[in-house]
């Protein structure tokens, strides 16, 4: 892993077409601002975990019966629910 300092508005170049800029620092929280082309995908590495696990739960329930996949999509929207609590 590569660690850099790097100071408001000061920047972070991956490759030709990626740039990274440090827009703000308020205590322990840093704002980036991401310069990439639109086919780069972009994601927060809990949206991407989040999306990685849904996609594994749709493989699997595809393998199951009718009354497995109705079962295992109430546990799914139950636990969405609870998280919006």
């Amino acid at each position: 892993m590569l660690v850099l300092a790097r100071k408001v508005n000061e920047k972070i170049l991956i490759g030709d077409k990626i740039e990274i800029t440090v827009v703000a620092v308020s205590g322990e929280n840093v704002r980036l601002g991401i310069k990439a082309p639109p086919d780069v995908k972009i994601l927060r590495s809990e949206v991407y975990e989040e999306v990685r696990k849904q996609n594994l739960e749709a493989a699997s329930a595809a393998k199951l019966g009718d009354e497995e996949v109705a079962l295992k999509l109430k546990q799914m929207l139950n636990s969405k629910v609870k998280k919006k609590e």
